[in-house]
């Protein structure tokens, strides 16, 4: 499905437009998280920063979990479990989606230790820090993104997408590429 940048812009609507207000670029850290919130330094990367999607990922700390789809069992996040997507010109925990990227693919963002649930593996989570403080959630590594096509639990217009310079993939729980 092809939307124009007027279109996306519009399905942000205020709340979306004011949590797009803020971004900047910087380096970030990783760290893989179990529920029990312990947290451990995997490595360092230098990314720049993507705006913080607090009206997708809600305030406080996130929960992925498994959600059932027409394309199988997929990766959701946020309080209102939107479809998490993995960028495949991404490589490792390094984010390469920033600016105009991030305003259509807003980063999965947590105030802490990510949370898994519902048969997702908190072994497999983990986060960046962003150069504005926030945190991006990784999962095997990926920077996880909602699309802003999607506003329903479950749904996955940016499945296979190729924006930005690469495909889009929603992920399975064993946190592989959905094809």
């Amino acid at each position: 499905m092809h939307r124009s940048k007027t279109a996306i812009l519009g399905a942000l609507g205020a709340t979306g437009m004011l949590a797009l207000a803020g971004c900047g670029g910087g380096s970030s850290t990783t760290s893989s998280a179990a529920t029990s919130g312990s947290t451990s330094p995997q490595s360092t990367a230098t990314t720049t920063s993507a705006p913080a999607s607090t009206a997708a990922s809600g305030a406080g700390v996130t929960t992925v979990s498994v959600a059932h789809s027409s394309l199988g069992s997929i990766l959701v996040a946020g309080p209102k479990h939107l479809t998490a997507y993995l960028f495949v010109a991404d490589k490792g925990p390094m984010s390469t989606c920033s600016s105009a990227c991030a305003e259509v693919w807003p980063p999965v963002t947590t105030t802490g230790a990510p949370k898994a649930a519902g048969g997702a593996n908190a072994a497999d989570l983990g986060m960046s820090t962003r150069s504005d403080g926030t945190k991006q959630v990784t999962y095997t590594g990926h920077p996880l993104y909602y699309y802003v096509g999607d506003g329903t639990s479950g749904e996955t217009s940016g499945q296979g997408l190729n924006s930005f310079g690469a495909p889009w993939y929603v992920l399975s729980p064993s946190g592989s590429a959905v094809k």
